[in-house]
C-alpha cells in the first residue's frame, strides 16, 4: 500500500500528486504561521459580520500591508489573490509569503479556516480543483 494512498488505490500519489504541495522551509513556514496569526482574525470578524463577499475580504486584508495580486517577492508582507466562490456565498485566500509558503484561507456561511501550506507546483497557492 502506498503512503497517502486513500485505502490502497494504486498510483493514487502518482496521479494526484498535482495535489500535494511542495515542503516550505522552516522560515517559511515560520513565516506563513506569523501571517496566518494575523489573518485568522480578520476572517473571524468578517464571518461573525456576514461579510464573505470577495471585495469586503479583499478590502479588510489589504488593510494588514499586503500587496494585491502582483508579482511573487520576498519583499514586504506578500501577495494576496481573493476569489469569490463558484456555487455558494463566500471567498477563497491565498497569500503568497514566500516563495515556498502560503496562507491559503476560506470564509462562506457556515465557517472560515486559516492554514498554511507550501505552494502546489501547477497553481500556487490555492489547491488544485480538477485533475488531468
Amino acid at each position: 500500500m502506498e503512503p497517502d494512498s486513500h485505502d490502497g488505490a494504486p498510483h493514487y500519489r502518482e496521479n494526484n500528486g498535482f495535489k500535494i504541495p511542495r515542503d516550505m522551509s522552516p522560515a517559511g513556514e515560520e513565516a506563513a504561521r506569523e501571517e496566518a496569526a494575523r489573518i485568522e482574525p480578520v476572517l473571524k470578524r468578517l464571518w461573525t459580520a456576514k461579510a464573505w463577499d470577495a471585495e469586503s475580504v479583499r478590502a479588510a486584508l489589504l488593510k494588514l500591508g499586503y500587496r494585491n495580486e502582483g508579482p511573487d517577492s520576498e519583499q514586504g508582507r506578500g501577495t494576496l489573490f481573493v476569489q469569490a466562490h463558484d456555487r455558494n456565498p463566500g471567498a477563497s485566500v491565498a497569500l503568497n509569503v514566500r516563495h515556498d509558503a502560503c496562507v491559503t484561507a476560506f470564509v462562506q456561511t457556515t465557517n472560515y479556516q486559516v492554514k498554511v501550506n507550501g505552494r502546489f507546483l501547477e497553481t500556487g497557492c490555492f489547491e488544485p480543483r480538477g485533475g488531468h
